[in-house]
């Protein structure tokens, strides 16, 4: 059973503490939070104050095997350097990072596992695989990014200025809507001269981040320290798969080798 610890008590966090609860792959062994008194989410999982959490003598009586921050950019560079001493594999799922931000996650990768992702649904880092795909595959399409959230969401998404990067377009090229209460709609659209291309995202609650985070932090366990995206653990799960045959050879057939014609065509009729 995978320990885990989350940072963030937030809808998102909220949500992420429900999936990693239900699934029997994980213990949650305790809620860090920014401020608050120490106590017990309905669950009874043990929510205090992230100084709190950073002692010895807690983390000795509650160790993990890894850490979920879904709280904000500035807490990596609080407990980066308890996470490098305990040697946790660290999923950090912050909408919008800096510079100096990725920097230090980087630093830490030297020694330990780090993820860093600004969406941390698999549905979102699927879309950007296929995105980037058919941006190699059409060049010269037009391509319109469109990203739609809650009616308090003050930023642009990180996860549309993401996509924006890796397919080459300048951020002005995404149309962002804030409306009602929206978890979150992401939209990347290709226009070629006789037909359009549309890959969407909806995430319809907030659990899909939970479902997300719980991929990324099993995957991360099994592999060495250094610095990882989303994507990275997606492609290397693509490969796996291609690497294998579609087909199996029937018995005694030469892998590889071509049938014969009269096997392949239907001679009944």
């Amino acid at each position: 059973m995978i320990r885990v610890g989350l940072i963030g008590h937030g809808k998102a966090g909220q949500a992420v503490a429900t999936v990693l609860k239900q699934d029997p792959r994980f213990a949650l062994r305790w809620i860090a939070r920014r401020q608050g008194e120490v106590g017990q989410d309905n669950d009874g999982v043990p929510l205090l104050p992230l100084a709190r959490v950073l002692t010895d003598d807690w983390l000795s009586a509650h160790p993990v095997d890894g850490v979920i921050d879904f709280s904000s950019r500035e807490s990596i560079h609080i407990y980066g350097a308890v996470a490098r001493a305990r040697r946790w594999a660290l999923v950090s799922a912050i909408s919008a990072y800096d510079d100096g931000d990725l920097t230090f996650a980087q630093h830490l990768a030297r020694d330990i596992r780090v993820l860093c992702s600004p969406n941390i649904t698999i549905g979102i880092n699927f879309m950007m695989v296929a995105a980037r795909l058919l941006r190699q595959i059409a060049p010269h399409a037009d391509v319109e990014i469109l990203e739609q959230h809650f009616r308090d969401k003050p930023e642009v998404s990180g996860t549309a200025r993401k996509l924006a990067k890796q397919l080459d377009l300048d951020e002005d090229r995404i149309t962002s809507l804030r409306l009602g209460g929206i978890v979150g709609h992401h939209e990347v659209i290709f226009g070629f001269p006789y037909q359009t291309v549309r890959i969407v995202h909806e995430a319809i609650r907030r659990e899909a981040f939970g479902t997300g985070a719980a991929f990324a932090i099993s995957e991360l366990l099994q592999q060495p320290a250094g610095f990882y995206r989303f994507e990275d653990l997606l492609h290397q799960r693509l490969h796996e798969d291609l690497a294998r045959p579609v087909f199996a050879a029937p018995p005694g057939q030469q892998k590889g080798a071509r049938r014969p014609l009269e096997d392949t065509v239907d001679t009944a009729s």
